[in-house]
């Protein structure tokens, strides 16, 4: 968060004071912690798993994969759930796209995920940095399928095509949560904006298109229900739900501890609707992303129901 941000909310009356048991996760393997974070810091790259305070960080990092964070770790929006630094951001580092590549073979990925902070301070919105680091993974990992998740470019569809023009195998752009909390968690962006970006890659179809929210920021179940309506309208393909975890006291505080059963409905529902739908309390957008592509291509037939062709991208 930047230093002149408004206050966040305080808790709501009745909000949890801790977290229940099935928010607890075991300690990750420290010695492959190490590693990943050596090399990370070897190539001067950024990771969404580290800026963002993921809680899935030590399993990704103990397995070997990663969020690819690019443009920097500096965010020129203040969302008041991100654990991302709010500020001026630096210049483009051009030699970053040739490095998340490196990381990529070194690390041996078959499924990358390539995400940015919001750079409404580029003509672009690092559209162009985006295009780049796809090209440069594909010419070295030239089997590597790719999902980028990325910000909204303003609501300028020229800059989104341009990525689209791409092709990856997987966009994704989330919606973060109900429209009713917009103003409050989201104050730079704007819901309708937001999904006209999913309809326009829904449009495009260059490959599957995904979104993602969190819970427990004070949402009612029935705007939830409503915001998979919507997105199923869209022509989504692909759905995360998560819980929402406080990464400081700065942050937009939790409303709720949203239980198991819960997701469990939100998937059921859902599905339902056609979708196919990630839902529990440590799912993240970009958790086994290898794997969800796996199924949302089984899902549709595209790989002619053979899970061996399927493992030819990484199971994370």
């Amino acid at each position: 968060m930047s230093p002149g941000s408004p206050e966040r909310p305080d808790a709501p009356a009745g909000a949890p004071a801790r977290k229940p048991a099935w928010l607890k996760k075991r300690l990750p393997d420290a010695e492959a912690m190490r590693r990943m974070e050596a090399l990370l810091r070897e190539r001067h790259l950024h990771t969404v798993c580290e800026s963002a305070f993921c809680p899935n960080q030590g399993e990704c990092f103990g397995r070997g994969t990663a969020t690819f964070l690019i443009m920097g770790d500096v965010c020129t929006r203040d969302c008041g759930f991100c654990g991302v630094v709010s500020g001026r951001p630096g210049p483009l580092d051009r030699c970053e796209p040739a490095h998340v590549a490196d990381a990529v073979a070194r690390l041996g990925l078959r499924h990358v995920v390539i995400t940015s902070v919001t750079r409404d301070d580029l003509p672009d919105g690092g559209a162009g940095h985006y295009v780049a680091t796809i090209r440069e993974v594909r010419e070295r990992v030239a089997e590597a399928t790719i999902e980028v998740l990325t910000p909204d470019f303003g609501g300028d569809v020229r800059h989104l095509d341009e990525v689209l023009d791409e092709a990856p195998e997987v966009f994704n752009h989330n919606l973060e949560t109900v429209p009713r909390l917009y103003e409050t968690v989201r104050p730079q962006a704007v819901f309708e904006r937001s999904i006209s970006v999913l309809r326009h890659a829904v449009e495009r179809r260059t490959g599957l298109v995904k979104t993602g929210w969190m819970v427990g920021l004070g949402e009612k179940t029935g705007e939830v229900g409503s915001l998979l309506e919507a997105v199923a309208e869209a022509g989504v393909d692909v759905v995360t739900i998560g819980q929402y975890l406080r990464p400081s006291a700065k942050h937009i505080a939790v409303a709720e501890y949203v239980h198991p059963d819960v997701f469990e409905s939100y998937r059921e529902r859902g599905e339902a609707l056609g979708l196919q739908v990630h839902a529990a309390p440590f799912v993240r957008s970009s958790f086994q992303a290898g794997e969800s592509l796996v199924q949302a291509r089984l899902r549709r037939g595209s790989c002619g129901g053979s899970l061996d062709s399927a493992t030819a991208i990484e199971i994370e």
